[in-house]
């Protein structure tokens, strides 16, 4: 079982295709993190409906190929946090023992691609109804502003900074 915990802080992409008076909207709009703050318990519905798919409980862990990462990490999923008044994705890590900065590395780039093209990319293609209308939610984004850290980087970062992590 796991003997510590990492968790690793990135942005979310949001996009919402509001209600109209015929229907859905065809043109979406995408919502700051702020704003999606009112949505969290839709989103964090989802995420959890997208974890039960799981056939393990190491969650995401099951797809590290690395084997010397995969036997230090033994599970990985995916949620969002408040953060500072927006919401941020969050991966946690239950780790067996402490990875070196080149595990460290190995993980982050993992949960990276696992945000673009894995979990991420199934979860945005799966609409989450509001009464406004539905939301997509991606962890992934091409922006120049797209960064992925562990949580004590991410408190050091002028995002993070002096934010309080609700919990």
């Amino acid at each position: 079982m796991a003997n510590e915990t990492m968790r690793i802080f990135f942005p979310l992409k949001i996009v919402t295709y509001p209600q109209g008076e015929f229907g859905m909207e065809d043109n979406p709009i995408q919502m700051t993190s702020s704003e999606a703050l009112a949505y969290e318990e839709a989103i964090l519905a989802a995420i959890a409906k997208e974890n039960r798919q799981f056939e393990n409980d190491r969650g995401l862990a099951e797809y590290i190929h690395d084997e010397a990462l995969s036997q230090k990490v033994h599970s990985l999923y995916p949620s969002v946090e408040i953060v500072g008044g927006e919401l941020w994705g969050v991966m946690t890590a239950g780790l067996k023992e402490s990875l070196s900065s080149k595990e460290t590395a190995g993980l982050l780039d993992f949960i990276c691609g696992q945000n673009a093209d894995g979990f991420g990319e199934g979860l945005e293609q799966r609409p989450i109804k509001t009464p406004e209308g539905e939301i997509y939610i991606s962890f992934w984004n091409d922006s120049d502003e797209y960064s992925i850290k562990p949580e004590q980087e991410f408190k050091q970062e002028p995002t993070g900074q002096g934010m309080q992590f609700n919990m």
